[in-house]
């Protein structure tokens, strides 16, 4: 039986858990946003009330040259202590002298934050060395940060070297792992997915991987474009890749020979500038005039994609509908929110994912009336595309 969270006996146990606790901080160093530190919390937990001890590890923001202030995790253990009910221990440095001897004195029950791995260039470089010493301390690895799986860190991937039999995912990976699974492998159709943002060109892998496993695909946001000047629209100064126009056909064309409907929107938002406060109007999807740019998708699209949405049974949505950061053109995006949060209180499976479409599902309330929010975007596309995560495979192999 291969040893897990749940099945894992951790009494006595030192457990270094790689978190993602790369959190916004204000210039008082205040978290400004703990979500990633809340979502950590059970598996921290777990380990704790089964007699282990915990040794946490991350990274925060992009350090340049070793240690600075503002990235230090050391503005993280007020938080952190306030959250777990005990008072959290820091290291001031992820590896050495410091962090070794509290390691060895660490009791069960007790918690050690280590100072940010990306003060050294090895972590991101994936050195075995520095693996080797992070592995040290502990007599267990964990990997519960989703949001960094598809880089081959040392902290990510390299370190489960070390630990043949004795690493796991924690809550967040298993969650992140089996909401996309539910939806890529074992989801009930009809089976929907909803891609939108500026461009094409992030999306591609997405939609040729997408087009096997679902029923109905659904094209918003920027990329829209790409898609109605294949198909012989005037599109005026709406964001368009040219380069990928051949692309788009190609997708359309084998969307159409494995029976899968693609919904293109047929009106848009028009406006005469990229301007929250520009003139703007709806029209026809195809006959953009010259000088006016698409911002959102208009709402006979609105409509149509809600019907589609709400008689559904599993939803991936990535992406928003228009520009929805400003206010004028962001009721396409907020249709869709609640569209699939509607689907979902009637049974459906939804999995939100990447940035953006996080961000709207939060602006409108939402995130506790789908079924999951990936905390991943990257991680969750690149899964999504078919690509081997390296810090998933670490633990599975």
């Amino acid at each position: 039986m291969k040893k897990n969270i749940d099945n894992y006996d951790f009494t006595g146990k030192k457990v270094i858990i790689r978190v993602d606790f790369n959190v916004p901080l204000n210039d008082q160093f205040e978290i400004t946003d703990d979500t990633r530190i809340r979502a950590a919390i059970p598996t921290i937990k777990k380990v704790l009330d089964e007699g282990g001890a915990v040794i946490l590890m991350s990274h925060l923001g992009r350090p340049k040259e070793g240690p600075e202030n503002k990235f230090s995790l050391k503005h993280l253990v007020p938080n952190l202590s306030e959250k777990l009910g005990i008072e959290v221990q820091f290291a001031d440095d992820c590896i050495g002298k410091q962090a070794t001897e509290k390691a060895a004195a660490l009791k069960p029950g007790q918690v050690l934050l280590l100072e940010n791995l990306r003060f050294y260039k090895e972590e991101t470089k994936g050195d075995e060395a520095f693996a080797k010493k992070l592995g040290d301390l502990a007599d267990v690895y964990m990997n519960d940060a989703f949001g960094t799986a598809h880089r081959a860190h040392a902290s990510t991937a390299i370190i489960a070297r070390f630990f043949p039999n004795d690493k796991m995912f924690g809550y967040i990976m298993g969650n992140e792992l089996a909401s996309i699974n539910k939806v890529l492998s074992e989801g009930k159709k009809p089976i929907i997915a909803i891609l939108g943002g500026a461009k094409v060109s992030g999306k591609i892998e997405i939609i040729n991987n997408l087009l096997n496993k679902v029923d109905h695909l659904l094209i918003g946001g920027g990329m829209m474009f790409t898609f109605i000047k294949a198909l012989g629209g005037k599109v005026g100064n709406s964001l368009v890749e040219d380069d990928l126009i051949e692309t788009a056909k190609k997708a359309m064309a084998k969307a159409d020979e494995l029976g899968v409907v693609m919904h293109i929107p047929t009106d848009a938002v028009i406006a005469d500038k990229f301007d929250n406060n520009a003139n703007r109007k709806f029209c026809k999807s195809h006959e953009i005039p010259d000088g006016w740019m698409g911002l959102d998708i208009g709402p006979e699209t609105g409509q149509a994609f809600k019907d589609v949405i709400e008689n559904s049974s599993t939803i991936l949505w990535n992406g928003p509908m228009g520009v929805f950061e400003m206010d004028n053109f962001a009721s396409g995006t907020c249709e869709v929110a609640h569209a699939i949060a509607n689907a979902t209180s009637k049974g459906a499976f939804s999995l939100i994912g990447g940035g953006d479409s996080v961000a709207a599902i939060n602006k409108y309330d939402l995130a506790d009336k789908v079924s999951h929010v990936s905390t991943g975007g990257g991680a969750m596309l690149e899964y999504i595309e078919g690509k081997t995560l390296p810090g998933v495979a670490a633990i599975e192999e």
